[in-house]
């Protein structure tokens, strides 16, 4: 795994991108991380010191692993290159077709008002329970 800056590691994962758009797919995490050892942290907490977390970033394809390391300062900007970058690369994903909410409740409300009329036309419960169909 090599660990890069923000613009080298902004810069791979584009290329990562172009490599797997006929076939493959790319994996991007994120983590909360401060790149100290456990026992460094303990010894700073013990301290007092203040912890400086930072956002490790990783990517794969599946051949070839890349990340780095983002500060709260680099975050906006990091952040903002990397949506633009995700934007771009998004092309082949479907719109999902979306129903009106309101037209799918009138829908459903004239289906169960049709079964409720169909249900007291044709249909009459005998006195043994069977039911017995009857047109009107």
């Amino acid at each position: 795994m090599v660990l890069l800056q923000p613009d080298p590691f902004l810069n791979e994962l584009t290329s990562m991108f172009e490599r797997s758009t006929e076939k493959g797919s790319v994996w991007v995490t994120l983590k909360r991380s401060s790149l100290k050892s456990k026992v460094v942290r303990n010894k700073m907490a013990t301290a007092g010191e203040e912890i400086d977390h930072r956002c490790l970033i990783r990517a794969t394809d599946g051949k070839k692993t890349i990340s780095t390391s983002v500060g709260a300062k680099d975050h906006q900007r990091f952040q903002a290159s990397y949506a633009t970058i995700l934007k771009a690369r998004m092309t082949a994903l479907k719109k999902r077709e979306r129903k009106d909410k309101r037209k799918a409740a009138d829908a459903d409300k004239k289906t169960k008002q049709i079964a409720i009329i169909l249900r007291r036309n044709y249909l009459k419960v005998g006195f043994t329970g069977e039911v017995v169909l009857e047109a009107p």
